[in-house]
């Protein structure tokens, strides 16, 4: 079935109302529904306004605190740790960025460690909050756990993506955004939705063998770590997922391994709480304390072009730069609409029928 369409405009007026039903402050719910249709204006529509429905459960369940006092709990000159006292990830994200960004102005750099949080949406929305202070941003998040580490069957780590933005001259910027596993779950929703299997080397069953059911996570199965299996580099995807959680929740004191908080509000919170909530890590690097911005951008410019004029191995597939598939859909998406999928429509149906809304 052929996608509905939807302009940005109501896609975001619809989307604030909700926060704001939800309690949030103005503020809040415009930060929040511009973190969230960034990633449907991006063509991640695994963790758009898809999920929107999930934050409402979360916080029916009183796991999301629509209005946070979000505080800094330690700092030095240039590091932080931020409380975000159960609040959207959305915004308590958005706000650790500022004050890394902040710091780096000061100082030359920034780093803030959260805890006590939840989802934060897509990494590299908060890693490009750096973008127009001519800042290298970078943003990573623990996630609930799903992935099994290289030769286990225990799910102990989240998708802990990992996003790093730098600006360019004449060239768009350089925005890095991945999960340390082959495939993200979100991926895995699509794929239920349109009844589609998974390609081989995303998920594992509950013994650890291959499998390609994209239900095979209800199933007692499991994610894989980014490279799929031990000969294709999978205890490279767990140590980098493991990197993120040693950042966005050791650091910070927040809950850590097969302890973070699921996002699926039907899902029993963990029996053992080591920290608070989720965690995150964003930091900003301000490219002046190296060298000159400009100096530095001409640079990226000369360095991405380079890998445009990069042969490539099909005459069908341009060789890209990290950025651009978002890059693209962002510009189509913003002119044409956002499409979305008829069960994320019907989801959106019901919401607006809670809160007596209209879509």
């Amino acid at each position: 079935m052929t996608p509905a369409i939807f302009s940005y405009s109501t896609l975001k007026a619809f989307t604030e109302a909700v926060f704001l039903k939800m309690g949030c402050s103005h503020t809040h719910a415009t930060m929040a529904t511009e973190a969230l249709l960034a990633a449907d204006l991006r063509g991640i529509d695994s963790h758009g306004v898809a999920r929107l429905s999930g934050y409402i459960r979360l916080w029916e369940a009183g796991r999301i605190n629509a209005t946070p006092s979000i505080r800094v709990v330690h700092q030095t000159p240039s590091t932080a740790v931020l409380d975000g006292d159960g609040g959207l990830g959305l915004v308590v994200a958005q706000e650790a960025m500022q004050i890394a960004i902040e710091k780096a102005r000061q100082v030359g750099s920034g780093w803030v460690s959260v805890q006590n949080s939840n989802h934060f949406g897509i990494a590299g929305y908060h890693a490009m909050l750096a973008l127009q202070h001519d800042m290298i941003g970078m943003a990573m998040t623990n996630a609930s756990p799903l992935v099994a580490p290289t030769f286990s069957t225990d799910k102990m780590l989240g998708t802990n993506p990992i996003a790093v933005a730098a600006p360019a001259g004449k060239q768009p910027p350089f925005v890095a955004d991945l999960a340390t596993t082959t495939a993200a779950n979100g991926k895995l929703e699509i794929l239920q939705r349109k009844q589609q299997d998974t390609p081989t080397g995303w998920v594992q069953d509950k013994e650890g063998a291959s499998s390609t059911d994209a239900h095979i996570l209800k199933k007692g199965g499991s994610l894989l770590p980014l490279g799929s299996d031990r000969e294709h580099g999978s205890h490279k995807g767990y140590a980098l997922g493991a990197v993120v959680d040693l950042f966005s929740a050791l650091l910070s004191g927040a809950n850590y391994a097969p302890w973070v908080p699921p996002f699926p509000a039907y899902v029993p919170m963990p029996a053992r709480q080591p920290g608070k909530g989720i965690g995150h890590f964003l930091g900003a690097l301000r490219i002046d304390a190296f060298r000159s911005a400009e100096e530095f951008k001409e640079s990226m410019d000369d360095w991405i072009g380079g890998f445009r004029k990069a042969a490539p191995t099909d005459d069908q597939q341009k060789v890209l730069v990290p950025g651009d598939p978002e890059r693209e859909a962002f510009e189509q998406r913003m002119a044409l609409g956002i499409p979305l999928e008829e069960v994320v429509v019907k989801d959106l149906q019901g919401v607006a029928s809670q809160f007596s809304l209209t879509l």
